[in-house]
């Protein structure tokens, strides 16, 4: 772990909820070690409480919990704006991701996970959200790169991707959530439009300075960012598989 890390870890706390002790433990050894302050709960009723007596940077979330499950606890915390989340859920369906995403989770996890790919996870998270809160007002001074910044706004099919701001905007002006894995997919795409990307191009796209970390398969990243981009667009498919060959985005892209 390099220093900036180190620091940003130390100063950093993290709040696991699950009623599963073993896990708690595990999670929190394991985040412990790489330097975060880590607290538990076992439901969302400790997980409260726990958030009056201290303030937490980040809360991974179980979803399967007896009693009151963790969309209900998120659904709490985004009402009264609360620390960013990662869900966690044995079951991992589909259907449970977009509704964590959509209710306002970061990002979400499917049980069991591999520890280090959380801590990646983790890591990116606070990255951006931290990147949010210190991004200062405009001022005149930034004029001179308001040209620039346009240059980082993409459209394509009603929709809207900021490659400065990192955020993406369906048609109906709803943000899609992204991993930082899919962002860099997707910016491979825009960037790329109407061209047939390899694999191993869209996996050189993808991989960033935690990439050891995820080694699931490139077809796995773009099934996951071409299910986000059908669900928000009712049905249109804007990535397109080109057997043998790879896959290709087929919308026209224009810049801001």
């Amino acid at each position: 772990m390099n220093a900036i890390l180190l620091h940003m870890d130390l100063a950093t706390r993290i709040l696991v909820v699950d009623d599963d002790v073993g896990i708690r433990t595990l999670m929190s050894s394991f985040l412990g070690k790489h330097g975060y302050q880590t607290d538990t709960a076992s439901n969302p009723a400790e997980m409260r409480a726990m958030l009056k007596q201290r303030r937490y940077d980040l809360i991974v979330l179980d979803v399967m919990m007896p009693g009151e499950d963790g969309l209900s606890a998120l659904r709490g915390l985004q009402r009264h704006d609360g620390p960013p989340v990662i869900m966690l859920s044995a079951v991992g369906t589909d259907v449970d991701r977009i509704v964590g995403l959509e209710m306002g989770a970061e990002d979400y996890l499917a049980k069991p996970c591999n520890p280090r790919e959380l801590l990646a996870r983790i890591r990116t998270v606070l990255r951006r959200n931290t990147t949010s809160a210190e991004r200062p007002a405009a001022t005149s001074v930034e004029a001179e790169g308001a040209a620039e910044k346009r240059e980082a706004l993409l459209l394509f099919a009603g929709w809207s991707f900021d490659l400065v701001g990192r955020t993406l905007v369906d048609a109906k002006g709803q943000l899609v959530n992204l991993s930082d894995s899919e962002f860099r997919l997707m910016r491979a795409f825009v960037e790329h439009p109407r061209r047939v990307l390899s694999r191993d191009q869209l996996l050189d796209y993808a991989s960033g300075q935690d990439s050891e970390l995820y080694d699931r398969a490139i077809d796995v990243q773009v099934s996951r960012l071409r299910r986000k981009l059908t669900t928000h667009d009712g049905g249109a498919d804007l990535v397109r598989t080109v057997r043998s060959e790879g896959y290709m985005f087929v919308a026209p892209v224009t810049k801001g």
